[in-house]
């Protein structure tokens, strides 16, 4: 227990280097702000669905949450509770299909796609817009792609491919 509040200290406190705080009340201040909260959620979930964040999952959220300007508050109470916060998807097709490459990355940041990671990035995918039907596909080919290094340009040329096909 005491192992498990050290770690989640250390980690907002790296976490706080370069960022800053605001009143949690201004947590839904705009659209856009939710969709950023929703998505770094919806990782957040990722990284925490096999019980564990490893070190790679811990920096690769620290980068992804200072990208989406998630504050130090924003960032300890998504932490603690992902489920509380809804997949807002954007309204851009390119959009979605970035949160696709950026699930993708947190899936592999440790090397392998575990069955319970691309499971809920199929969830994801269908609350991002993309149909039941082309969700597996569209997974499949996101960690493929992440997997070979391709640039998010490339991804979204590919991406937009497999979906509609």
């Amino acid at each position: 227990m005491v192992k498990k509040f050290l770690f989640k200290l250390h980690f907002l406190y790296v976490y706080k280097k370069n960022t800053h705080t605001m009143a949690i009340l201004d947590l839904f201040s705009t659209g856009k702000h939710k969709q950023e909260i929703g998505h770094f959620a919806n990782i957040v979930k990722i990284a925490k669905v096999d019980g564990i964040i490893t070190d790679s999952e811990k920096e690769l959220l620290i980068r992804v949450g200072k990208n989406l300007n998630i504050t130090l508050d924003e960032f300890a109470i998504i932490l603690n509770n992902p489920e509380k916060f809804p997949t807002n998807a954007p309204a851009s097709y390119d959009d979605r299909i970035e949160r696709l490459y950026r699930l993708a990355k947190m899936i592999l940041v440790d090397g392998e796609a575990k069955l319970t990671e691309v499971e809920l990035m199929k969830k994801i995918a269908v609350r991002l817009h993309f149909s039941h039907e082309n969700a597996e596909k569209v997974c499949d080919e996101a960690i493929h792609l992440v997997l070979n290094d391709n640039s998010l340009e490339d991804f979204t040329k590919a991406i937009k491919k497999v979906h509609n096909s």
